[in-house]
C-alpha cells in the first residue's frame, strides 16, 4: 500500500508512538539548533567576516547571508521531498541531518577575514547554503512523518511537536549563548573565537541525530514501480489548489514567526537598546513558554478543528501587529517588552502549532513530503528568509514602522486563505488512507 505503513495493531501503542515521535523529532531539534545558532551568534561573528562599517551594516551583511541560505530551502524541499516520497521518510531525514552537520563544521572552522580575505565570507556563504539545503528538506519530511505516525484523534497534538523541537533548537542555541556569556567566556573571547563553539557542538549533535534516525520506523511502503511518487509534475498537475493553499497558509505565519523569534533578539538590542545579554535572557524564557504552549494548541485543534486556530491568528495578527511592535520599540521596561512579545507569540501559536498537520493532511502519501516541503520552503525563502534583512534595511533608512505594516499585509493575505480553505481535520487524506 502507498499510505501509512504503521501496523493497525499498534495504533493504540502509546509507548511505541512516543518513541517514534522522539526519533522523528530529535533530528529536527538538532537541525534547527544548527540553523538558529547562526542567527543567535551573528552579533558576535559579524565583525570577524565583515570588519568594516557600523553595527547595523554588519548585521545587514550577515542577515543577507542568512537570507541567501533560505534560497536553498526550496531546492532542499524538492530534493528531500522527492527522496522521502520515493525512498522513504527515514532515508531523507537521515541524509538531511548529515548535510547539516557538514555545514556547521564549515562555519566552526571558517577562517577570519583578516586571515583569508574575501574567501572568509565565501566559506561562510557556502556553509549556509548547505544548511539551507538541509533544513529545506527537514520541514516537509518531519512534518509528514509526525503526521503519519499519529492517531486520527491526536494528530494535531502529535504533529505540534515539530514546532516544539523547532523552538527547542533555538532554545538550545540561546542556552549555550547564555552559558558562554555569563559563565565561561568574556565578551572579548566571544567576539574573538568563542562564537565557534556552538557550531562545533552543532556538528557533533547532528552526527548523533543521524545515528538515532537510522533506527527510525518507516511510515510508508515504498513502491518502486509507482511513477507518481515524488513527482513534481504530478504534484502540480493533480494538486495545484493544495500547493497554492500551502503558499497562502505559510506567508503571514512564517513572516510573523521569524520576526518574533529570530529577528526579535536583534530588535531588542538595536531598537529597544537592551544589552546583548539581557536580550538573550528575555528571548530564552519567551521561547520556553512558546514551546510549551504548542501541544496545547495542537490538542485544541483536535477538539475544535484546525480552521478556528488559523482564523484567530490571521485576525489578531492583522489587527495587533503594528500596535505590538510599535509598543515594543518605544518601551523602556524589560517586563513590558517581555509580555508584549509573549502576547504576539501566543497569537502566532494559532499557526505554528498546527501548520505542519494542516499541510500534511492536504496531500496523498505518494506526494505528501514533496507537497508539504516544496511550496512551504519556497514561501519561507521569500518571506521568512528576507524578514530580518528587510527589518534591518527599513531601520537603516529610518522607516522601521513600514516593516510592521508589511507583516500586517502578509498576515491579512493569509487570513483570506484561512477563511476559504476547508478544515483539514474533516477532509484529511491521511485518515482516508487508514480506512
Amino acid at each position: 500500500m502507498t499510505t501509512a505503513n504503521i501496523e493497525k495493531h499498534k495504533s493504540n501503542d502509546t509507548a511505541w508512538r512516543i518513541k517514534a515521535i522522539f526519533t522523528g523529532s530529535i533530528g529536527n531539534l538538532v537541525e534547527w539548533y544548527d540553523w538558529y545558532a547562526y542567527a543567535a551568534f551573528a552579533l558576535y561573528f559579524a565583525p570577524v567576516f565583515f570588519p568594516k562599517g557600523n553595527p547595523t551594516a554588519q548585521l545587514l551583511d550577515t542577515a543577507a547571508i542568512f537570507a541567501v541560505g533560505f534560497l536553498m530551502r526550496p531546492v532542499g524541499g524538492w530534493l528531500f521531498g522527492t527522496i522521502a516520497d520515493r525512498s522513504g521518510r527515514k532515508t531523507a531525514m537521515t541524509l538531511s541531518v548529515l548535510l547539516m552537520s557538514l555545514g556547521s563544521l564549515m562555519i566552526a572552522l571558517a577562517p577570519t577575514f583578516a586571515v583569508a580575505g574575501i574567501f572568509s565570507p565565501i566559506i561562510l556563504l557556502t556553509a549556509r547554503l548547505l544548511q539551507g539545503l538541509s533544513v529545506g528538506g527537514e520541514y516537509g519530511t518531519s512534518a509528514t512523518y509526525l503526521s503519519e505516525i499519529s492517531t486520527p484523534g491526536r494528530r494535531g497534538f502529535y504533529s505540534s511537536f515539530q514546532y516544539v523541537t523547532l523552538i527547542g533548537g533555538q532554545l538550545i542555541a540561546l542556552g549555550i549563548q547564555m552559558l558562554l556569556q555569563k559563565v565561561f567566556l568574556t565578551p572579548e573571547q566571544l567576539h574573538a573565537w568563542g562564537w565557534r563553539i556552538p557550531f562545533v557542538i552543532g556538528a557533533a549533535l547532528s552526527l548523533f541525530a543521524m545515528i538515532i534516525r537510522r533506527h527510525m520506523k518507516e511510515t510508508i511502503t515504498v513502491e518502486k514501480e509507482n511513477t507518481k511518487r515524488g513527482s513534481v509534475l504530478i504534484l502540480l498537475k493533480e494538486h495545484p489548489r493544495a500547493v497554492l493553499t500551502v503558499i497562502g497558509l505559510t506567508m503571514g505565519g512564517t513572516l510573523a514567526f521569524y520576526t518574533y523569534t529570530t529577528y526579535m533578539q536583534k530588535f531588542l538590542v538595536n531598537t529597544v537598546h537592551l544589552t546583548k545579554e539581557r536580550s538573550t535572557f528575555l528571548t530564552f524564557w519567551l521561547m520556553v513558554i512558546y514551546a510549551c504552549i504548542q501541544p496545547l494548541f495542537g490538542l485544541l485543534s483536535d477538539k475544535i478543528g484546525r480552521k478556528p486556530l488559523l482564523l484567530s491568528f490571521g485576525l489578531l495578527g492583522t489587527l495587533l501587529t503594528v500596535p505590538i511592535l510599535t509598543a515594543i520599540s518605544h518601551t523602556t521596561s524589560e517586563w513590558s517588552a517581555f509580555f508584549l512579545i509573549l502576547a504576539a507569540l501566543i497569537i502566532i501559536s494559532g499557526y505554528t502549532s498546527i501548520n505542519a498537520v494542516v499541510k500534511a493532511e492536504m496531500f496523498p502519501a505518494e506526494v505528501r513530503a514533496l507537497g508539504v516541503g516544496l511550496p512551504y520552503a519556497l514561501t519561507v525563502a521569500i518571506f521568512g528568509g528576507t524578514a530580518e534583512y528587510l527589518a534591518l534595511y527599513f531601520k537603516k533608512v529610518d522607516h522601521e514602522s513600514l516593516y510592521y505594516w508589511y507583516i500586517t499585509g502578509c498576515i491579512f493575505i493569509s487570513l483570506i486563505v484561512y477563511a476559504v480553505v476547508r478544515d483539514t481535520k474533516h477532509t484529511s487524506h491521511i485518515d482516508k488512507e487508514l480506512k
